[in-house]
Formats: structure tokens, C-alpha cells, sequence
């Protein structure tokens, strides 16, 4: 279909919305090559976020951190499960809830809540930055996780100003796509037949490198992410590219959603033709 990304290929690797993602970006005009390389899958052992749950609904935080929707939305299905889910809503809107960004606070108003307190930046920093003028000296502090090393900052900054913290990370990642399905994206990277990388997630940059690093593609790939145009959902997306020698980075300046993204990418990919 002929559009205003007429000729451009963009590597995809959304997993969750990957078909209505590719969708929007093929309704402009582009070639879309589906790669999805992570997906969110349940806990395995869920004793651990059973028991977080038990102390939010048996004496609640003073806060909870959520950092994303996906973990509201799995802890409330797994108090649903053990037939908690209206003790479970209770005690979230008995606590300030703290939102790193759109996601988690669209996914408290999908339980008729609102965020007390909106991180300044939807990232990390703009939590700690959103609290910076309180005293939180033995303040109770739920912080809902996501997988990886990404949130121990905030942790760790949280217990340093005295808060107890309360931590509980309600999901996992799992690889989807194979590696040699990986690699031959990197590869296409490397040798211009594909324009643009699309990601909606950090945890996809890192699954990208890893794969790189384990084919040894690592130099190729930080070349063609040096050279080929990336795309972030937002700003955490972006940190993680930089961090891996992204330069030509483009994201929504506000509102982290898939159509704002593919409105950013439509309009830097005219400013560039």
C-alpha cells in the first residue's frame, strides 16, 4: 500500500501487539518484518507475589511504585485466581499510587483508579525526581517490578532515604523468536535491507544484543545501529539504545503509545526524504 513510508522496511520485535503494530505501520506504506523476540508469560512460582498481596491487602503500603501495566494487570488476574481480585482492588485504592508512566495508569483506570502521583519523566529517574521533596524515613513502599536489572536504582535510592521497600516482580520474559531467526534480521541490518528498527520495549534491545553477542555479530550490529534509523516507544526505550551506540534515535515527545510512534516515525521519515 502506498503511503507516506512507501519503500521503507522496519524491523519489528513487539510481541504482544505485534500484528496491530505492523498493521499501522503497513497502512503507511512500509514493509514490515516481524521478528518478535520477547514475551510476557506468567510466573512460574507465584508464592512470592501471593504473599506481596497478602500485605497489601492485610495492611496496606503507604505507596506503590507500579512501573507498568502489564504487572497491575498481572497481579490483579492472579488475585482473581485465589479469589481476592475485589480485596485486591480495595487495598490499591487505599494506597497512593505511584505511575512510571501512561501504561500503568491507564491500566488503574481500567480498575476505576487514578494515580495519586505521576512520575515527572516516565522513567526511573522521574520517580525518584517526583519524590524527591518528600520524607520517606520508614515509609511503607510497594514497588510492583519488571524483569531484569532495569528498577534496582530505585530501589536502591529508595532504602538509602530510609523508605522500607516492598518489591515484587509479578511476571517473566521468555525469548520467542529463535536465534537464527534473529541473527538473519541482524544480518539484514548489516547489509541495508532494512531501514528502521521499531522497538516498544527495553527488554527487546537487550535480547537484540544478546543474540548479536552470541553470533558473534556484536560489531555489525553496533554498526547498523549507529547507521540504520532506530525508533523508541519513549524515553526508557531510547536510554537503552543509546546505551548500545544508537545515534539516530526517534520517539514521541509525549504520550508513549503505538500511534503516537508511528506518527514520530512517519514525520521523521519525511523530513529526512
Amino acid at each position: 500500500m502506498a503511503g507516506p513510508l512507501d519503500g521503507l522496511t522496519v524491523l519489528i520485535p513487539e510481541s504482544r501487539e505485534l500484528d496491530l503494530f505492523a498493521t499501522m505501520l503497513e497502512s503507511e506504506g512500509a514493509t514490515a518484518w516481524r521478528c518478535p523476540l520477547v514475551r510476557i508469560l506468567d510466573l512460574e512460582d507465584t508464592t512470592d507475589a501471593e504473599a506481596w498481596i497478602d500485605r497489601l491487602i492485610a495492611q496496606p503500603f503507604q505507596d506503590v511504585i507500579w512501573f507498568t501495566g502489564e504487572g497491575l494487570r498481572r497481579l490483579t488476574s492472579l488475585a482473581h485466581r485465589q479469589g481476592r481480585r475485589e480485596a485486591f482492588i480495595a487495598a490499591v485504592a487505599r494506597v497512593r499510587s505511584i505511575t512510571r508512566g501512561p501504561k500503568p495508569a491507564h491500566a488503574l483506570r481500567e480498575l476505576g483508579l487514578s494515580p495519586g502521583l505521576a512520575a515527572a519523566t516516565p522513567t526511573s529517574e522521574g520517580i525518584l525526581e517526583s519524590l524527591s521533596s518528600e520524607d520517606i524515613r520508614n515509609r511503607k513502599i510497594g514497588v510492583q517490578l519488571y524483569p531484569g536489572e532495569g528498577t534496582k536504582a530505585v530501589l536502591d535510592a529508595l532504602r538509602e532515604r530510609g523508605a522500607s521497600v516492598f518489591a515484587v516482580t509479578p511476571y517473566r520474559y521468555s525469548t520467542q523468536a529463535d536465534s537464527a531467526s534473529v541473527v538473519d534480521a541482524i544480518r539484514a541490518l548489516a547489509d541495508g535491507r532494512i531501514g528502521m528498527i521499531a522497538f516498544t520495549s527495553s527488554p527487546q534491545v537487550e535480547r537484540l544484543i544478546e543474540v548479536a553477542h552470541e553470533a558473534g555479530l556484536e560489531g555489525q550490529l553496533k554498526d547498523a545501529l549507529a547507521r540504520v534509523r532506530v525508533a523508541a516507544v519513549g524515553p526508557v526505550v531510547e536510554e537503552a539504545l543509546r546505551r548500545y551506540g544508537a545515534v539516530d534515535v526517534i520517539r514521541p515527545q509525549a504520550n508513549f503509545h503505538l500511534k503516537p510512534l508511528v506518527r514520530a516515525i512517519v514525520t521523521a521519515h519525511a523530513r529526512k526524504a
